[in-house]
Formats: C-alpha cells, sequence, structure tokens
C-alpha cells in the first residue's frame, strides 16, 4: 500500500495530533468541541388585547361622548372654564387614526354630548325644540370630526384643527335661519386666560386658541404613547415641547391689556320682574308694564330721598312694555311721567305694532322733554320664538305656533343710540350671541354697550348664566362696559375688563344704580372685524383640500421617491 500523497488521511483513519498539523493548506481543520453557551435571556412579549373594529368604533365613540360632556361642563351651570380644553383634547385623541366616515359618528356623540345638556332649557318650551336642535347642532360636530380626521393627516395639523373649529362656527353662526351661536369655544371663556385674545380677533379668535391649545395638549399625549427606539431625554423633548407650547397659548393671552378707564355715567337698570316664569310669563296685559312702572317710581323716590343717586339714563329690559306706547295714549302718558319723575331719559323695550299680524321687538329712546326718539329694533330674530318660518306648513305639525301668534320683523339699522350724555350700542337678548349686532353698534359710535333681554321663559335655568357670560367676552372684545337690563333676572354690569361688578337675582324686583365706565377707544377686534374670523375658516377649508388631494393616487404617484446609497466596498 502506497502511502498518501500531500499527507492526506486516509479514508477510515483517526487523525493524530501530527495530521492534524500536517494538513495541507487549504484543508478545513476539524474544530474541538466548545462548552455550551448560555441561550441570550429575552423578556417575554406582553400580549395585548386586540378589538374588534366595531368594538373600537364603540370604545372611539364614547370617548367622543365624553369629550362633548366635558365641553357642556365649560358652560353654566358648571362652568369650569379648562374643561374645554379637555373636551377638544379628547375629541382629538378620539379621532385619531380614523377615517371621516368614523370621524362623523365620533363627532355626532360628542355634538350630543355637549348640546343635549347645554340646551335643556328650551324643554320648557317643550321637549321637542330642545331634541331637534340638540340634534342639529351636532350635525355640524359631526362634519368637524370627519374634517379633523382629515386634517390631522396633515403636517402642523394642531393649527389646521384650530382654524376647522373657527370655520365650524363661521357656519353654524349663520346658517341655516340666520344661526345659532350657543355653544361656541369661545362663550365657554367669559373671563379665563384666554379671554383677552378677543380684544384683537374677537370671538373667533378666542375659539382658535382653545383649540390650537387642546390639540397641543393632545399631541403632548400622542407622544407620550408613541414606542421609539431613541434615548428617554431624547424622546421626552417633543412631549415637553408640545405641553409648553399648550400652556403658553392662553399665557400669551394675559400679556394683552384689558384697559378699563374711561369717563364715568350713572345709568340705573329696572328689573321690574313678571307674574311667573314660563311661555306665558306676561299674564294680564300691561301686567309687565306696571311692574317696570312700579320699579321706576321706586327709583325716583329714592332720588328724592337720597338714598340713590341721581341717574343719567335709566334701561329698561326688553318687552317692558307689553304694549304699544306709540299707539297707546294712556300708556304713553304712563311712560313720559315716569320719565319725568327721574329726571333722565328711558331705553323703554317695547312690542311695536308693525302692520297686520306683524309687531317688532325694540329699543325706544324716551326724553322726559321730548317724548319718544331714536329707535332700534331687533335684527337677528329667534326661529320659531319671535316668528314661524313656513308657517302654513308647521302649523299642520304643532299647535305650538299658536305661542307665536304673530311674526317679528327684523330691523336694518345698528343699535347706535344717543341717550343722555352718552351713545350705547343697543342689542337685544339672543343678539349678543351675534358677532356683527354687537360691533356694528360699537363701531357707530356706542360707548357702552346695552342688552336689553327678557328671559323669563327660561328662569331657573343655565340659559341667564350662558347669555350672561356672552356679555362678558363681549365687554373684553370691544373694551366696553356692558350693561344688562333684564325683566327678571339676571341684570348685571360687567366692567370692560370682563368682571362682573354687580349682578341681580332671578324672579325679583330690583334696581341697579351705580356709575359705569364709557370708553370711545375701538379694539383691534373692531377694526379688523370678521376678517380674522373668514381668514381662519378659509385656511381650514384649504387644509382639508390639501389633505384629499394628497391622498389621491394620482398625486401619490407624483411623490418624489427615496434614494438609497449603496456605498461600495472599495
Amino acid at each position: 500500500m502506497n502511502p498518501p500523497r500531500n499527507g492526506a488521511i486516509p479514508t477510515g483513519a483517526i487523525p493524530t495530533d501530527a495530521a492534524l498539523t500536517d494538513t495541507a493548506p487549504g484543508l478545513r481543520m476539524p474544530s474541538r468541541p466548545q462548552p455550551p453557551r448560555a441561550a441570550p435571556t429575552t423578556r417575554p412579549k406582553i400580549s395585548r388585547p386586540t378589538l374588534s373594529p366595531r368594538a373600537t368604533l364603540i370604545t372611539r365613540m364614547l370617548v367622543g361622548l365624553v369629550a362633548g360632556l366635558c365641553l357642556d361642563a365649560a358652560f353654566a351651570p358648571v362652568g369650569w372654564w379648562p374643561a374645554a380644553v379637555l373636551g377638544v383634547a379628547a375629541l382629538t385623541l378620539a379621532l385619531r387614526g380614523g377615517t371621516w366616515r368614523t370621524g362623523l359618528l365620533i363627532g355626532f356623540a360628542a355634538g350630543l354630548g355637549e348640546f343635549v345638556p347645554l340646551l335643556w332649557w328650551l324643554h320648557v318650551v317643550t321637549p321637542l325644540a330642545w331634541v331637534v336642535l340638540a340634534i342639529v347642532e351636532a350635525g355640524y360636530l359631526a362634519i368637524l370630526g370627519a374634517a379633523l380626521t382629515t386634517a390631522q393627516r396633515l403636517p402642523a395639523w394642531p393649527l389646521w384643527s384650530a382654524c376647522l373649529w373657527v370655520g365650524q362656527e363661521l357656519v353654524r353662526d349663520r346658517w341655516p335661519l340666520g344661526g345659532f351661536g350657543w355653544g361656541r369655544l369661545a362663550f365657554s371663556q367669559p373671563d379665563t386666560p384666554f379671554t383677552g385674545y378677543a380684544a384683537i380677533g374677537g370671538a373667533p379668535l378666542v375659539t382658535f386658541a382653545v383649540a390650537l391649545s387642546a390639540a397641543l395638549l393632545a399631541l403632548g399625549v400622542m407622544q407620550v404613547t408613541r414606542v421609539t427606539a431613541r434615548p428617554k431625554m431624547l424622546a421626552s423633548w417633543p412631549i415637553i415641547a408640545a405641553l409648553v407650547a399648550a400652556v403658553a397659548v392662553p399665557a400669551l393671552a394675559l400679556l394683552i391689556p384689558r384697559p378699563t378707564d374711561g369717563r364715568v355715567v350713572q345709568v340705573a337698570v329696572v328689573q321690574g320682574n313678571v307674574p311667573h316664569p314660563g311661555t306665558h310669563f306676561l299674564g294680564r296685559a300691561e301686567q309687565v308694564l306696571d311692574n317696570h312702572l312700579a320699579q321706576t317710581q321706586r327709583l325716583a323716590e329714592g332720588i328724592d330721598d337720597g338714598t340713590l343717586a341721581q341717574p343719567q339714563i335709566v334701561l329698561w329690559p326688553e318687552n317692558a312694555s307689553d304694549v304699544d306706547p306709540l299707539t297707546d295714549i294712556a300708556v304713553r302718558g304712563e311712560i313720559a311721567a315716569a320719565t319725568r319723575s327721574v329726571g333722565a331719559p328711558i331705553l323703554v323695550g317695547a312690542v311695536l305694532n308693525a302692520g297686520p299680524d306683524h309687531v317688532t321687538n325694540t329699543g325706544i329712546v324716551w326724553s322726559p322733554t321730548q317724548g319718544p326718539g331714536q329707535m332700534y329694533s331687533k335684527r337677528h330674530l329667534v326661529p320659531f320664538g319671535e316668528y314661524i318660518p313656513w308657517r302654513g306648513f308647521v302649523s299642520h305639525l304643532t299647535s305650538l305656533t299658536k305661542l307665536v301668534p304673530n311674526n317679528f320683523v327684523a330691523g336694518h339699522t345698528s343699535g347706535a343710540l344717543t341717550i343722555g350724555p352718552t351713545t350705547v350700542a343697543d342689542v337685544m337678548c339672543f343678539e349678543v350671541a351675534f358677532d356683527d349686532a354687537v360691533r356694528s353698534g360699537v363701531t357707530d359710535g356706542g360707548r357702552i354697550i346695552v342688552v336689553q333681554t327678557n328671559n323669563a321663559t327660561y328662569m331657573g335655568t343655565a340659559e341667564t348664566r350662558q347669555q350672561l357670560a356672552m356679555s362678558q367676552l363681549r365687554a373684553v372684545e370691544h373694551g366696553r362696559s356692558v350693561v344688562v337690563a333684564a325683566t327678571s333676572g339676571i341684570s348685571a354690569i360687567v366692567s370692560p375688563d370682563g368682571h362682573i361688578e354687580t349682578r341681580t337675582a332671578e324672579m325679583t324686583s330690583a334696581i341697579i344704580d351705580r356709575p359705569v365706565v364709557e370708553r370711545s377707544a375701538l379694539t383691534v377686534a373692531d377694526h379688523l372685524g370678521a376678517a380674522p374670523e373668514w381668514a381662519m375658516g378659509i385656511l381650514g377649508g384649504l387644509a382639508i383640500i390639501a389633505a384629499i388631494a394628497l391622498a389621491s393616487p394620482r398625486v401619490s404617484q407624483w411623490r418624489p421617491r427615496q434614494r438609497v446609497r449603496v456605498k461600495e466596498n472599495l
């Protein structure tokens, strides 16, 4: 047997150490056995329970409902203003990652959560009106929910979300039938850190600020729940930045001045009260008028004995005279005597005849020497409350149309009225919710805002306090004192910085007689008018168009693809 060549090991031979050493180059040497390595320790994976699509949607809708309840809590009777921020943030989180269809449902749930309890006071008229109006208003939040879901796909989405909130209110305040502004985010901030923005951009800018702060808060929460591989310190920076920005939004408003200086006018408010609350508050004819005449006589007696100061103007509320004083000779004489007894002009709220089956809701400046003078008739009328749209058709559906036997006719001029030594911007009740109604009276020369109101139907509910909060916001928005004259409460005087100086109780007769600051300087919001609202609303609409366009397949195929650089080994 010939020896193996090149040191090869014969088949079947057991290799020795020498043979392993002499192996030819290129041959793989057998490896010696190694001790077993310990298996790497791995953390057990935590299996998270997954919900079905239907269960996920129901959960999101429940969160939306809670968000709506939070929004309602920001208004009277609770009146906790931070709840508005929490409500918008919760709604934003519920919409995250959904589709526009789920956004509709989640937004509608939030709308019901807000408007069903917010408008509870309307059940006094009829539960049907309460339910129908709450559903209609919830529909706006449904559309907003779909829009917010779409906008969240864009960069800087908190900014576009805030614009969409303004856009939703822009439409809701105007359509249908002239709109309905109750429940605006701005009206939940009567005297809060956000309120200062009203002097710059009006109520719409306050809404924008609340929505932006809430969206930034939601962004911070999203950052907390996001899984990241970055070091903890780096991962916390987006969270901190979002939360700091959310707090900075209201904090910056505190730097906006709220001037309260000005000349003083002695103002008396007469709250005569009504026989009883509810839809039949007037009682017998002239009973409300008699109550206000009696309180005015009490004011005159207080002036004579020195317990009350001599007023320069006297304010009666809306519907203080339920009989037309221009056509009824006896009533005309009684009001003339009242003005002479107090020695000052009275702004009389009266219902005037305006032709067959038509009346107007009017404020009349009544001079003690010249009698009736300038007048302002309410422009924003309450549908189904002051007039019945489609009366012939609606009367076949309900007999409640009998509660409004005559349709009120809208006025066409601003509420700037010269009375005594000053000019007031007069608005009637429901009109305080409309930006243009208040602003036009101020820009036409009004130095004190007067709200003549009759809330007797809703005594014992939150409606009166919700409306008073609007007056507080208007004071800051226009830099004016606001005097609220109510038939049965709440009458109040609000300083130009939004603070309530004095107020009356409900369902009682009362007199307010105190100095009120008048101011003539216009705020930035007065100069800009509705421009900020339209600008923000249009930006929100453009954001939706951009989001839809970027999501379309035609646009997607033209997006630049990322280039992958391959590093060559040289």
